[in-house]
């Protein structure tokens, strides 16, 4: 109840969340042009860690591959993953190594939605969803390489891995025999790009990451027929982030 009014709430204001993270974006950038050197960026430059804060929107997804038994059933003509909005709170530890790298965990809480969408072989009937609601505690670790800073602002590329287990699974509610289920655990691989902006007394970092499950999260079951037309399901997942570190 609780996690499905903070969807709609979410899903609400969604547009406004997304509105108000590109003002940021190029009030940022447009502070970054008018100075002129780095004299921001060198105070945080003597500092070998720091801490701080991420606010996040996502969208999570499946990868789905059929089984052989697919081609053979007569009831679905197609299962499909549909894109679920989310939202994601978390901490970041920044370390520095060198002069370019760090070295980064940003222990995360997500709120994220997926669906198995099931198209029947009766055109006029209308399609069943299985739908993924779920609270994921995330520990995420990356590699960052930055540029070199221009104006108190440079670019950066990160790279890791992520492991995910998600608190609000019901894979093992014995009430959902009826419904795929999908294992709380998952390993996945990151990559992104992003912005630091150096102000005076933090840094503002807009990110955009993408994310691809490593495994099979599917947890296959004989007795259902939305479970034995499925050989894999392999989670996706696309992230805009906002750090504010100092």
């Amino acid at each position: 109840m609780g996690r499905t009014y903070i969807r709609n709430l979410f899903n609400l204001h969604r547009n406004k969340i997304i509105l108000l993270a590109l003002g940021l974006l190029i009030a940022g950038v447009v502070n970054g042009q008018k100075q002129k050197g780095n004299y921001n960026f060198l105070g945080f430059e003597q500092k070998p860690y720091y801490f701080g804060i991420t606010l996040a929107y996502n969208t999570s997804a499946f990868k789905i591959y059929h089984s052989q038994d697919f081609v053979l059933n007569d009831s679905f003509r197609i299962a499909e993953s549909v894109k679920g909005p989310g939202f994601n709170l978390g901490i970041v530890t920044n370390l520095k190594v060198g002069k370019y790298f760090d070295f980064r965990f940003l222990p995360t809480l997500s709120f994220a939605e997926r669906n198995i969408e099931y198209r029947s072989t009766v055109l006029d009937r209308n399609p069943s969803s299985r739908r993924i609601e779920s609270v994921f505690v995330e520990t995420p670790f990356h590699v960052r390489y930055k540029s070199e800073p221009y104006n108190d602002m440079r670019m950066f590329v990160i790279a890791g891995i992520k492991y995910s287990f998600d608190v609000a699974s019901d894979s093992r509610d014995r009430q959902a025999d009826t419904l795929v289920k999908i294992s709380p655990t998952d390993f996945s691989v990151e990559f992104g790009a992003g912005v630091q902006m150096f102000f005076p007394y933090f840094i503002f970092s807009p990110e955009i990451k993408f994310s691809h499950g490593l495994g099979n999260t599917l947890i296959y079951d004989d007795d259902l027929l939305q479970s034995t037309v499925l050989e894999k399901v392999i989670s996706r997942g696309f992230t805009l982030s906002l750090h504010f570190e100092g």
